[in-house]
């Protein structure tokens, strides 16, 4: 498998930006024909982007191109933001993005979809899915999905990887400021209990004497059970505002009685301890240095979190020297969490893959 990557920023959105990425991807890999490849683009490639998609299957010498546009993309390069850009990953040989056949449950599907075209139905059908959300700065339009080098009508693809094998897992990068609790009272987006308590005096409790943490920080982090807290196997839901009178909470997302709800705080310390256990893990679990990664990153997490730079794509370089890398910040992550595909924010989804058969015990 011959997999590479190429990156280039300009002025302007225009063609022979993206034709400069997949050139450089193709002649990085030794390659004159590409099997597929994954391209993404700056937000101000959006509004019409099939000239571009035009240009990387001409450099590409193929009509397999899949990706969308974002507010900030990265290889292992570099990571832009704010400037026109395109970064592509170019495959080469039998190895590469492929339709994916949704017959098969275990099939691990990399998955890009529009704000506007995430579904519950969609992301239930068969196959792990692991991606990343497009759109622009504020998670309005215009956003661009393509796939097969054109764009997709229902605004959301997915690709399995042909003679690939890969694990993938989320990094929330949070710190818990309490123990899991039980949602014992709700009403609509309200919290009005947890174990009986009221939810503000719960929230007020967990932050302590830390009362400088600002309300955008704070996040419930939830599950379905108790362990699967303690086990970060959660979704978030941002807070909107306590409520005195009533003692309740206001969250972003409904819950239901029988939930377990943590109190946690972003923070980017935290965040970093948290990717880096992630990539030690994935390594691991995969058994062999990787020949390529994937990542996908919240948009809230990236260098603006990090006060200027990218810490978690400085770690991933650090860990796998000039291993091909290629991502997004978008607005939402897709990955997969207690048998089910979820959609997470403030999250980095990373995948690890290499086109070394299994390792057998």
């Amino acid at each position: 498998m011959k997999v590479a990557t190429g990156l280039a920023v300009g002025r302007e959105a225009n063609p022979a930006l993206v034709h400069e990425a997949v050139a450089k991807a193709m002649q990085s890999a030794k390659i004159s024909c590409a099997n597929s490849v994954l391209l993404f683009l700056t937000s101000e490639f959006a509004r019409d982007p099939e000239p571009a998609l035009r240009a990387a299957s001409k450099a590409a010498s193929c009509t397999q191109v899949m990706g969308c546009s974002a507010p900030g993309i990265f290889t292992e390069q570099d990571w832009i933001v704010d400037a026109p850009a395109a970064a592509a990953m170019v495959f080469g040989g039998d190895a590469g993005l492929q339709p994916a056949s949704r017959t098969n449950s275990r099939e691990l599907l990399m998955a890009l979809a529009a704000p506007n075209a995430m579904n519950i139905t969609w992301m239930a059908e068969p196959g792990v899915r692991f991606g990343g959300v497009s759109g622009d700065a504020i998670g309005q339009g215009p956003f661009s999905v393509w796939q097969n080098g054109k764009g997709t009508a229902s605004g959301h693809c997915e690709a399995s990887l042909k003679g690939i094998r890969g694990r993938v897992a989320a990094a929330h990068g949070v710190r818990m400021l309490s123990v899991p609790q039980a949602v014992t009272a709700v009403n609509g987006h309200d919290l009005l209990q947890l174990d009986g308590q009221s939810a503000l005096l719960s929230l007020q409790q967990a932050c302590g004497k830390e009362e400088s943490l600002a309300l955008h920080r704070l996040m419930a982090a939830i599950a379905d059970s108790a362990e699967a807290v303690k086990k970060r196997n959660y979704r978030f839901a941002a807070l909107v505002c306590g409520n005195e009178a009533d003692g309740s909470v206001t969250l972003a997302k409904y819950l239901t009685p029988g939930q377990y709800l943590c109190w946690v705080v972003r923070e980017p310390q935290a965040a970093q301890q948290d990717f880096k256990d992630t990539v030690l893990k994935l390594e691991k679990r995969l058994g062999i240095k990787p020949d390529f990664g994937l990542l996908f990153s919240c948009l809230g997490r990236g260098p603006y979190f990090y006060g200027g730079m990218d810490r978690d794509l400085e770690l991933l370089c650090k860990q796998f020297p000039q291993m091909p890398l290629i991502g997004f910040y978008g607005n939402g992550e897709i990955a997969p969490m207690n048998g089910v595909n979820e959609l997470l924010q403030y999250s980095a989804v990373l995948g690890l893959f290499t086109c070394e058969p299994e390792i057998q015990p």
